[in-house]
């Protein structure tokens, strides 16, 4: 029974031991065993390791890439146009001892804003040296790229490898966007006037050229329509004056009879006459000598 009891102690504490001996390294994972804050073991690998119970412990980094987003910044490229940029950085930690040794103890999240510094720093002087164009076009990649080394090169003393750097957003900022969205509205104002005074010139010569065809129309219908009438009116007086030559009486009798129905066409009209008027000569006799005088007062009622 006593050496029971002491047994178990005994075993509980070597069980204990031993666990402590034992760590698991994950496949997401970069391991340092540390001694009195000395390195003493990297392990990147996947698997089981030991330590010193007690006397070494474990410190876990992320080994997988990570993210950093920039805050918006405020850069000034070679033309003087002010531009609101962010960007969004990938890395990883390449050299863990390195990393440690220049991060102590805070880890990723001092890595995080050491290397937002760094970017913000290469976006500057990178964009510094382009006109804003450059900036602002669609085909960025190689400004990106001239980024990405420089924040390369200055991350590698903190055991960081950048792996791509890309600009989110470049923009106006905002007091400037106001002027900008006048200028570009004033712009398609001014196109605007000069299509709408373009679209009435058109106009007014397709009015002018339409209203002058017509007046030629118009013209040309009315000289044809005054030569046909004068060649009528011609062929009329041709016919009358053969007929008065051949009958004058029966030519009197005519015109006396066009007279009457002129003078008694209308539906409401009177006439106050002698009965012994010349108009009615032809009414009241038939005779021969009465021709000549109705053909004068046929004359004189036309």
């Amino acid at each position: 029974m006593k050496a029971t009891a002491i047994l178990l102690p005994v075993l509980a504490v070597i069980v204990v031991v031993a666990a402590s001996a034992l760590y698991t390294v994950d496949e997401r994972e970069k391991v340092l065993v540390l001694q009195f804050g000395q390195v003493k073991t990297v392990r990147e690998e996947p698997g089981l390791g030991f330590k010193v119970p007690f006397i070494q412990n474990v410190v876990r980094y992320d080994g997988r890439i990570l993210g950093v987003q920039t805050r918006p910044l405020e850069v000034t490229p070679l033309d003087d146009r002010r531009l609101v940029v962010d960007a969004f950085a990938r890395w990883r930690i390449a050299d863990v001892v390195r990393f440690r040794q220049a991060l102590g103890i805070e880890g990723v999240r001092t890595a995080q804003q050491r290397l937002e510094l760094i970017v913000n720093a290469a976006i500057r002087q990178q964009l510094g040296a382009v006109p804003s164009g450059t900036v602002l076009s669609d085909d960025r990649t190689g400004l990106m790229n001239d980024i990405r080394d420089q924040a390369r090169r200055q991350a590698e003393a903190l055991g960081i490898e950048v792996i791509d750097v890309r600009l989110t957003r470049t923009d106006l900022p905002e007091q400037n966007l106001a002027a900008t969205y006048a200028r570009m509205r004033a712009e398609r104002e001014r196109e605007a006037a000069d299509e709408i005074a373009r679209g009435k010139e058109a106009a007014q010569r397709v009015r002018a050229s339409a209203d002058r065809t017509v007046t030629e129309i118009v013209s040309e219908a009315r000289r044809d329509s005054e030569i046909i009438r004068g060649e009528a009116d011609a062929r009329r007086n041709a016919i009358y004056a053969d007929a008065f030559g051949r009958d004058p009486e029966f030519f009197a009798f005519t015109r006396s009879l066009t007279s009457y129905e002129r003078a008694l066409g209308g539906s409401n009209s009177s006439m106050v006459m002698s009965p012994d008027s010349m108009f009615f000569d032809y009414l009241l006799s038939d005779r021969e000598d009465k021709a000549a005088p109705v053909a004068g007062s046929a004359a004189s009622a036309q």
